[in-house]
């Protein structure tokens, strides 16, 4: 993709949000957000608007508003992402900033491992991934970046004031693991260590990659569920583990789903690291059983420590039967490098 070109959303498809607030981004430091706070911007959806709602500093604002500039110089945000990887695109959304959106943008970015502090994050060296570029007021403005390093922190810079509701930073985990031992074991089915839902034949009412998302669902919203199932068939969902490894816990989640639990699961792991493993192809690959067909509770964590075959696996394929909802998927094991 060229980098700067503004694209649709859909382009994107299949990436996370490295900075989102539920995946432990955070906005670290601004010149100004008298008006809306910088946190907004990682916070889910594209923002709302409440007509009659105001502060003490003028109207309230679902996004990162900065006040009318009376010098020269431009505004800027500072966000360590939640999950520092590869950026493939951004998506600066000014949605119902109108009057008061910011003309142009752009975003640098920066590699810092270590603790620093704001000062200090400000003086390091910040290499520009997307140049200046025009916004349009209250749409999604979708840029592709077209740049191979793995980045822990970026600056969104706005020009030379105004509002952004929300800033998505799409891209792939990159997680270090020369640090992790043999035999210690990890999550590797987790979005932080890299794991990825690549393909789900119905993904209706909850998102595929919502299984692997830190912490407990908060509700039944936060989960993979499809619809409800009219013909014969079962329901499924392919993950891409972090790093390839061998099963030693399995964890699958039903919280809040109480009357749309699937009935019964079954596992299947295939060792094919690399490889681009999708909706389409899914079938060309060889599948050997990990887990029995097994019947699932409501609202339940249920564990499962012994497997037909433990691997290694570099992906795990999800069946559910008939249809229904998981909100969490855990697959703790050890790397096998």
């Amino acid at each position: 993709m060229e980098r700067g070109f503004n694209y649709d959303a859909a382009s994107f498809t299949g990436l996370v949000d490295l900075a989102a607030e539920r995946v432990g981004g955070k906005a670290l430091v601004t010149t100004d957000d008298f008006f809306a706070e910088m946190q907004n911007l990682l916070k889910p959806g594209r923002g709302v608007y409440i007509v009659d709602k105001y502060t003490e500093q003028g109207k309230w604002m679902d996004g990162w508003e900065s006040r009318r500039k009376r010098v020269p110089g431009y505004d800027w945000c500072i966000i360590k992402l939640g999950m520092p990887g590869v950026i493939r695109g951004v998506d600066i959304d000014t949605n119902h900033f109108l009057g008061n959106h910011p003309p142009y943008a752009s975003i640098d970015a920066l590699s810092c491992e270590t603790e620093v502090s704001d000062k200090e994050l400000q003086k390091k060296e910040w290499k520009v991934i997307l140049p200046k570029a025009a916004l349009k007021m209250g749409s999604q403005n979708i840029f592709a970046i077209n740049d191979e390093n793995r980045w822990t922190h970026i600056r969104l810079n706005i020009y030379p004031d105004g509002g952004v509701a929300r800033l998505k930073v799409y891209g792939e985990v990159r997680k270090v693991w020369d640090a992790t031992k043999a035999n210690e074991t990890v999550d590797l089915a987790a979005i932080e260590n890299g794991g990825l839902v690549v393909a789900a034949n119905d993904m209706f009412f909850g998102n595929k990659n919502n299984m692997i998302m830190p912490g407990r669902a908060p509700n039944m919203g936060d989960g993979w569920e499809t619809r409800r199932r009219r013909d014969p068939g079962h329901d499924w969902a392919i993950l891409q583990l972090g790093h390839m490894g061998l099963l030693k816990k399995i964890e699958i989640d039903t919280n809040h789903y109480k009357g749309n639990y699937p009935d019964v699961c079954w596992l299947e792991g295939c060792l094919a690291p690399g490889a681009a493993i999708d909706t389409l192809n899914h079938a060309d690959f060889t599948w050997t059983e990990i887990l029995a067909k097994t019947k699932l509770q409501a609202d339940h964590r249920h564990y499962f420590e012994q497997f037909a075959n433990a691997g290694p696996w570099s992906h795990i394929r999800i069946n559910i039967a008939p249809d229904g909802g998981i909100s969490r998927f855990r697959a703790h094991g050890t790397l096998v490098k």
